[in-house]
């Protein structure tokens, strides 16, 4: 028999004889971003440098290829969520089930993607990235869309979501520190990107994401079934994007996060050409990596109270704001040595790691006031709209890292790189994240409109509206 819907969510709850939320749900959901940020942080941190330093492909091409690419995900991102709501529940659940079956080809499109054929012609090699590395973004959407909405299926209750977002982002984080820590320091020989380095060290990190899938689908346990929709039945899609355009908390955050992605894989992308052609030294990616994680890792402990006393939007929105003071503090400082440096950039990532954290507990509000406009709950549609956002910061991020690279002169493949190109890459690293964070402080600040007290409001609406129901 099944017992009433939880708090916090309109459907019915599954069979008890499923084990109540702990910490299997916990590692299992920290296990599948894992996994996915050991493909995706090697593809954020490397493929710009493979590309251009291994393939011989320019920078101007590369951040095309990437604009492309990521626009086209971010379209198959909105008609995968939407796919996938109108699946049938199995009986491992709606979105489980499909982690285990996409992860396969996705950990192998990863692997193509590094694989270089020597003796080849510029025009095959530029041929090649545009087929792997969509085919990638493609698979890679196919496992992300199910995982990212199976938060809202694990448990009904906004405290078990929160958590599970806390843990979402130490998973991310995990895996950064790990790629950033430990790659710079395989794939690099005397200063220069190996190929022979960079597949074998894919394919490890394939083989460990894999791994990581499995662990999420074996420990996650989807306890919140939503009732399948007859045909014709639920909410059109007409209806589901007009309620889009009045969900003013999902507009807002949707804003906020293509700048903060765009200005994230920005950073990952021009570091490994500041640490290597600026401070001279690309093992130091290493330290960083270990740094940004710690950042994370710090921030952990104190979010709980500190959302609790101010709330997620004041948070969210003051970490904005230090961070993009700390880099714009960098921008001014010249000749930096490379300790001070990562000591100011450390300091900064603090409250790159506030925002981080809390980013996911913003979507769940945006999908319980969905909810709150159109009646029903359209988890998958709404992440995946959700994640187009992202997408289009991505291929804008992936664009202007190469494009910006070009202007300032970059030359693929040169021995040393001029003074001028040096600042010019230190500009691109220090002051554009600086001018973009303080934009995403103003948005989340002043035009979000969920503060404390109206988030709280929402969830007392929400619960008169299903008792209604």
């Amino acid at each position: 028999m099944n017992q009433p819907a939880a708090k916090g969510q309109g459907s019915k709850v599954t069979s008890s004889s499923i084990p109540p939320f702990g910490i299997k749900d916990k590692i299992g959901y920290l296990l599948g971003d894992f996994g996915n940020d050991f493909s995706f942080i090697l593809v954020t941190a490397f493929l710009m440098v493979y590309y251009t330093d291994v393939f011989g492909i320019s920078a101007a091409a590369v951040g095309t290829l990437f604009l492309v690419a990521r626009l086209w995900d971010a379209v198959t991102d909105v008609l995968w969520g939407r796919f996938i709501d109108s699946r049938k529940t199995t009986q491992k659940g709606k979105f489980i089930p499909w982690i285990f079956r996409m992860s396969f080809p996705l950990i192998i499109s990863c692997v193509l993607m590094f694989t270089y054929i020597p003796g080849m012609g510029e025009g095959f090699y530029l041929a090649y990235a545009y087929v792997t590395y969509i085919l990638y973004g493609m698979l890679y959407t196919s496992v992300n869309i199910p995982y990212g909405s199976m938060a809202a299926v694990i448990s009904g209750d906004s405290v078990h979501r929160t958590q599970l977002s806390g843990w979402r982002t130490m998973g991310a984080m995990m895996a950064n520190l790990f790629i950033n820590a430990l790659a710079p320091l395989i794939v690099f020989v005397d200063n220069e990107l190996s190929a022979n380095r960079m597949f074998m060290t894919a394919a490890v990190f394939s083989v460990l994401a894999l791994a990581c899938y499995m662990g999420c689908v074996k420990l996650s346990r989807e306890r919140i079934v939503n009732p399948d929709r007859q045909p014709g039945a639920g909410v059109s899609i007409g209806q589901t994007f007009k309620a889009l355009g009045k969900n003013k908390p999902l507009i807002t955050i949707l804003i906020a996060s293509l700048l903060f992605l765009m200005c994230m894989l920005l950073v990952g992308t021009i570091n490994v050409y500041l640490f290597k052609d600026y401070f001279g030294s690309a093992s130091t990616m290493s330290i960083f990596g270990i740094i940004q994680a710690a950042a994370v890792f710090l921030m952990m402990p104190v979010l709980k109270p500190l959302v609790g006393k101010f709330g997620k939007k004041e948070i969210a929105a003051s970490g904005m704001l230090f961070s993009g003071t700390m880099y714009i503090v960098l921008y001014l400082i010249s000749n930096i040595s490379l300790t001070m440096f990562l000591i100011l950039n450390g300091i900064g990532l603090l409250g790159f790691g506030l925002f981080n954290l809390v980013i996911w507990a913003f979507v769940t509000d945006a999908i319980d006031y969905q909810e709150y406009l159109t009646g029903e709950r359209e988890d998958g549609t709404v992440y995946a709209v959700y994640s187009f956002a992202r997408k289009v910061g991505q291929a804008f991020a992936g664009g202007l890292g190469g494009y910006a690279l070009a202007i300032i002169g970059y030359k693929e493949g040169a021995p040393s790189q001029t003074e001028a190109v040096q600042d010019g890459i230190y500009t691109v690293a220090t002051l554009v994240p600086g001018i973009m964070y303080i934009l995403v402080f103003l948005l989340v600040f002043f035009v979000y409109p969920l503060n404390k007290q109206r988030t709280n409001q929402l969830a007392v609406d929400l619960a008169e509206k299903r008792e209604e129901k």
